[in-house]
């Protein structure tokens, strides 16, 4: 089973601690040897997942969206990114250089193309701007990829 993920960024540590339990859940829901997490390793729900991943047993895939893109993540999070993508079996690119919103946008689409189903930790509301998670979620529902929510119940990002 191949499951990417798409999620909020800047979370409160009361909505982080409540997503990483439900990350947790999820995906232990699946048979390690059989399990692929795809993520693009962005600070918050990404790099949660990709751990989670790696605890269970599975294996990752990295989508680097450009790449200029590490250097446009926050820099307390630069060992994290560096470690996970340092784990990867493989890692996609999509051949853009800038970190942009565009960059961001193609880089889910190609996540989106190669997984089963897509984690979304998403609050049900429009994208804050292009690449956001609610167009993340359109596009997999667009090309008929399942997408399950994850979200607790009256938290707020």
């Amino acid at each position: 089973m191949r499951v990417g993920i798409t999620g909020h960024r800047g979370l409160s540590t009361d909505v982080e601690d409540k997503v990483r339990g439900f990350l947790t859940g999820r995906v232990q829901q699946y048979d390690p040897a059989e399990l692929v997490g795809v993520s693009c390793i962005a600070d918050g729900p990404d790099s949660w997942f990709a751990e989670a991943v790696l605890r269970h047993g599975g294996r990752l895939e990295i989508v680097v969206p450009a790449a200029e893109y590490r250097e446009g993540l926050p820099g307390w999070h630069h060992p994290v990114y560096d470690r996970l993508i340092s784990r990867a079996a493989d890692t996609h690119h999509t051949g853009m250089t800038e970190s942009t919103s565009q960059a961001h946008q193609a880089g889910s689409e190609i996540l989106v193309g190669l997984v089963d189903e897509l984690v979304a930790v998403w609050d049900g509301r429009p994208a804050r701007g292009y690449g956001g998670t609610a167009d993340v979620v359109a596009y997999a529902e667009r090309t008929g990829v399942p997408v399950r929510v994850l979200w607790p119940e009256g938290a707020s990002r």
